[in-house]
């Protein structure tokens, strides 16, 4: 079985439309402002793990007309890679190892097949329904410390509870190896930093609660604590905030 993993960009109130200069936000771009050498190696790191995208339309034909112009080791990696996208009209596409699938619950036997893990980014209609679906094996959400007060949300409206339960941390950007950076006080880190989250539909790991597709990642948020805001992983068995 083959492993599905949901990587977004999210701020702390849930947004994750146009985090890289897309058109139609006023804060556009968002998370330029945060970015650094560690989150771009992780970023690298997993797409070169990965070994096919299966994306919505409108975020296939975002990265069609971008990557295919770009070089370097990321730009290879997704412009080689199988590619899936889901569209009841797509028609000969046009970006290289691309395949159309015409319903979402043919995920299902893509991820029965052979292969490593599938690779979900942007694409927040088509997320919803793998949610819905129950196909999600994995969120790696990186948080970012701010808050836009308006946009499209990665995680849908509902009357449902999802509880999550946090697995492990990661970006352990600890400032004299104790503590996570806190947010908006002069020379501390403002850069994200990586939990890991287990869906409720997930089965347990094996000695420590989970096996490694069957988790949530969610970059830590940041949350008031005293005089400050603290980089720590929030939500543990409750669910996200709605």
């Amino acid at each position: 079985m083959r492993n599905l993993i949901v990587s977004e960009f999210v701020t702390l109130d849930g947004v994750m439309e146009a985090p890289g200069g897309e058109e139609g936000h006023p804060h556009t771009g968002w998370v330029f402002d945060f970015m650094g050498p560690q989150q771009e190696s992780y970023k690298l790191d997993e797409v070169m793990e990965s070994e096919a995208l299966l994306l919505g339309r409108v975020t296939y034909e975002g990265f069609a007309g971008a990557w295919p112009q770009r070089g370097g080791p990321f730009a290879d990696k997704m412009n080689g890679m199988s590619k899936y996208v889901i569209s009841a009209t797509l028609e000969d596409p046009e970006w290289n190892n691309t395949s159309v699938m015409r319903d979402v619950k043919d995920v299902s036997g893509l991820k029965e097949g052979k292969g490593g893990p599938i690779l979900v980014a942007g694409s927040r209609t088509l997320v919803h329904a793998l949610m819905e679906h129950g196909f999600v094996d994995e969120f790696r959400l990186m948080i970012f410390p701010v808050v836009l007060g308006s946009g499209a949300r990665l995680f849908p409206e509902t009357p449902d509870k999802t509880p999550l339960e946090l697995v492990d941390t990661g970006f352990r950007l600890r400032r004299g190896g104790a503590q996570l950076p806190h947010a908006g006080k002069p020379g501390l880190s403002r850069e994200p930093s990586l939990g890991r989250y287990r869906p409720s539909y997930a089965p347990p790991e094996s000695g420590s609660g989970g096996s490694a597709g069957d988790v949530v990642s969610c970059c830590a948020p940041f949350l008031p604590v005293g005089d400050g805001m603290s980089a720590g992983c929030s939500w543990p068995r409750s669910g996200m905030p709605s």
